[in-house]
């Protein structure tokens, strides 16, 4: 049974805030994947020299005093940004009457690594003497900092915590957010992904190391998810939050509704900490189709979450031709890493944000850098260079795979009154 009962347990989404390598605002990132727009450029990283990342430009001081940017953390920068440009595109003031009733959400892969390590070379310079050690250092590395950054700039005073759930998490903090709606623990979720990775040379030397860091001349185009070519992972950092409502207290408040959750499933791998599972990864996609009440036949657009390595994307198209057998309409294949590289924690937030506009002008964004199609990554119906004008999209499916076998789909559907 899908979802669809009352307005009681119809979540909608009703505003978005975000900031990627390629965009500040919903708007600008939809325009550059549209029109061929990298944001991937060389960066020189601590000990290792020069690599391809894709480093946000967003106005941290819009929402922040220098002191706190300062004193907090880069993770928590990007949550509060992506935060207050939710709500405010939801048109919702916190205030005394529903502050308590506003969870946050925020999925990550890891967080306080980047203050970490430079506190680590600060110190260093000093012969390691800890008195030079900042006493800033613990609240940047509790697990809900992001999420807890996000309630002290706003003064929410409902629940926060984060959702370690690695490359997966950005659909997983979506799906927290729904599920404490459901069952009526808040009224508003703020919640979604963020991603501060380019920050820490610890998972750069550590992709390194596998094998599965991406180089190339031209750093626009190093990541190239399921082309031939494909040489690794360019590592980004970005974010996206949502705001989710009822969809009663939505109608009530008059809202603008971009979509409507229609299904979702995370599972685990429970096989191998960094090789993925196609069985399974098949698995959460077909339980969320059924949690939604579909079948691969009434999904318009699946965006993949290939990242670029040669066996990942590989193993992950296999995984969705086991969802695809049978006879039916395809729906079409794309892939937003090629102009942002991976977002890591803010990944799957970010690229269903690239897809839902299609729910409105019926255009298809493409791969970036797909200039031979990968034999291995062959399936019908993908959109490799141009936008696609089709008659009318009507769902997404987004999934969002990570390390220590941990798969999210996220279904969203066009929101029909």
């Amino acid at each position: 049974m899908g979802l669809i009962m009352s307005c009681d347990n119809r979540i909608v989404i009703t505003g978005i805030g975000l900031t990627a390598p390629n965009g500040n605002s919903y708007e600008e990132f939809r325009h550059n994947l549209l029109h061929g727009v990298s944001g991937i450029a060389n960066i020189e990283m601590r000990y290792m020299g020069t690599v391809p990342a894709g480093i946000c430009d967003f106005e941290a001081t819009r929402y922040q005093n220098r002191r706190d940017i300062r004193n907090g953390t880069r993770a928590g920068s990007i949550s509060i940004y992506c935060a207050n440009e939710a709500m405010k595109d939801a048109g919702i003031v916190v205030d005394d009457a529903n502050r308590d009733r506003i969870g946050v959400y925020v999925g990550t892969t890891e967080h306080g690594n980047v203050e970490t390590e430079n506190e680590i070379f600060n110190i260093s310079q000093f012969n390691y003497d800890i008195k030079y050690w900042t006493h800033h250092h613990n609240p940047r590395t509790v697990a809900n900092n992001p999420a807890g950054e996000v309630t002290i700039n706003m003064g929410i005073t409902g629940p926060h915590y984060c959702i370690g759930a690695a490359c997966a998490a950005g659909n997983a903090g979506v799906i927290q957010g729904v599920q404490q709606l459901l069952l009526g623990e808040v009224d508003i979720a703020i919640c979604g992904g963020v991603s501060e990775s380019p920050g820490t040379f610890g998972i750069f030397a550590g992709f390194k190391s596998q094998g599965a860091l991406a180089e190339n001349t031209d750093p626009a185009k190093a990541s190239r998810p399921l082309d031939s070519d494909r040489n690794g992972i360019v590592i980004s950092e970005g974010g996206c939050l949502y705001v989710l409502e009822r969809l009663g207290d939505a109608i009530k408040r008059n809202a603008r509704i971009y979509a409507e959750i229609a299904g979702y499933a995370i599972n685990s791998d429970a096989t191998n900490a960094v090789l993925p599972n196609e069985e399974r990864q098949a698995e959460c996609m077909l339980k969320a189709l059924r949690r939604a009440g579909m079948t691969i036949a009434d999904i318009d657009i699946v965006n993949t979450h290939a990242t670029g390595t040669k066996m990942g994307d590989a193993q992950e198209m296999n995984a969705l031709r086991k969802v695809l057998a049978g006879d039916g309409k395809r729906p079409y294949i794309n892939n937003t890493k090629g102009f942002i590289g991976h977002a890591m924690g803010a990944a799957g937030a970010l690229e269903l944000a690239g897809n839902l506009p299609s729910l409105v002008d019926g255009i298809v964004h493409p791969c970036m850098n797909l200039d031979q199609l990968d034999p291995d990554c062959a399936v019908d119906n993908i959109v490799e260079k141009t936008p696609l004008q089709t008659e009318g999209i009507n769902t997404i499916l987004n999934t969002s795979f990570g390390m220590v076998g941990i798969n999210s789909v996220l279904i969203v559907k066009k929101y029909v009154k």
